[in-house]
């Protein structure tokens, strides 16, 4: 009896250390399935977008213009035929090109404005309010690793090229309206050019950056148990702080969050950079659409992670500068990491 308790007891023990990895799987395959979706279903959802921007055609009379047939098939998109080649070179008027203009003046840019507005009203309250977080001092001033150099590396490499993009795609959107005034027409153009030529040479560099930062993070973000308990305290900022690992629940729906918006900025700024493949200009229009709507969220969210990793959260900053951060901060932050990294420790101080 006693060998089969035992023996029941290995096997349980084996089953629970099979867990954490089978955990992971469920959320490897979702982010899989969603890179998927957003690939697979571009052509039919640039279609939908074309059809949604379809003007309203008038109805005239033919017997006052007798052309008026002619030119509403025209604005139609009716194709003709033309000696230049190219994949709209047979359509005479797009009538999608206005309705995109339109969209971008009147929609993308006013309500892009409100977004990262609202971000940065609502992270200015909450330093108001709250202050920066900080952490009991440790006497004994003990630092713990907690990002390797090729890690720091990565992610300051990725940062500075998505800030880059960022300002340089702000210019494009918003240089019109700020810094005409500032600089005048001329100024503008030198502006919007190089920021033009910035990120059609940069956007790429920084798809290879986004690769290489989502397979180095991605095993440490994968969805556990105590995320949960820390997502419906959040993160406890006025309160104890909830338990966490490695990264909390907070940190890996941000890492999940780079990988769909970046996911989305990727496909379509390929499209817009290689325009010259022969893309036509309906799916030129959505990607144009999808490339601003996920830059303008993904910017607006970057401010919050820029303010908690540095005045935000005191002793934040040092983890991606030197590597290392207190181990009082990591007991209040990270506890459950900070245990596993002592009990590391001191397996290897006893071996």
């Amino acid at each position: 009896m006693r060998d089969a308790k035992a023996c029941r007891a290995s096997t349980h023990g084996r089953t629970k250390m099979k867990n954490p990895g089978s955990r992971r799987l469920p959320s490897l395959i979702w982010a899989v399935f969603v890179v998927l979706v957003c690939t697979l279903s571009w052509p039919v959802l640039s279609n939908i977008w074309a059809a949604s921007t379809a003007e309203a055609t008038s109805i005239e009379d033919p017997q006052r213009n007798p052309r008026s047939n002619f030119w509403r098939q025209v604005r139609n998109g009716i194709s003709g035929y033309s000696a230049v080649g190219g994949p709209d070179s047979n359509v005479l008027v797009n009538r999608n090109g206005h309705n995109w203009r339109q969209f971008r003046v009147r929609v993308l840019a006013p309500y892009g404005a409100y977004l990262m507005g609202g971000a940065l009203f609502v992270i200015a309250m909450f330093f108001a309010i709250r202050g920066p977080i900080a952490y009991p001092a440790d006497p004994s001033v003990k630092y713990i690793v907690r990002f390797s150099v090729y890690q720091r590396i990565i992610h300051w490499f990725t940062a500075l090229l998505f800030w880059l993009l960022a300002i340089s795609g702000l210019v494009l959107l918003y240089g019109r309206f700020v810094l005409i005034p500032l600089f005048g027409s001329s100024g503008f153009a030198a502006f919007a050019s190089a920021s033009k030529e910035a990120h059609n040479l940069f956007g790429p560099i920084f798809i290879l950056a986004l690769c290489l930062l989502i397979i180095e993070f991605a095993r440490d973000n994968f969805f556990s148990k105590g995320d949960g308990s820390w997502l419906r305290r959040g993160g406890g900022p006025f309160r104890r702080h909830a338990s966490a690992g490695r990264f909390n629940c907070g940190e890996k729906i941000w890492f999940w969050l780079i990988v769909i918006l970046g996911t989305l900025l990727s496909i379509s700024g390929i499209l817009l950079d290689f325009s010259v493949l022969g893309f036509n200009r309906n799916t030129l229009e959505f990607a144009h659409v999808i490339h601003g709507i996920a830059a303008l969220i993904f910017i607006s969210a970057a401010f919050g992670h820029v303010y908690l990793g540095t005045i935000g959260t005191r002793g934040t900053l040092r983890g991606m500068t030197t590597g290392l951060v207190d181990r009082g901060w990591a007991s209040l932050h990270h506890d459950r990491w900070a245990a596993e990294t002592s009990d590391t420790e001191n397996e290897e101080k006893s071996g």
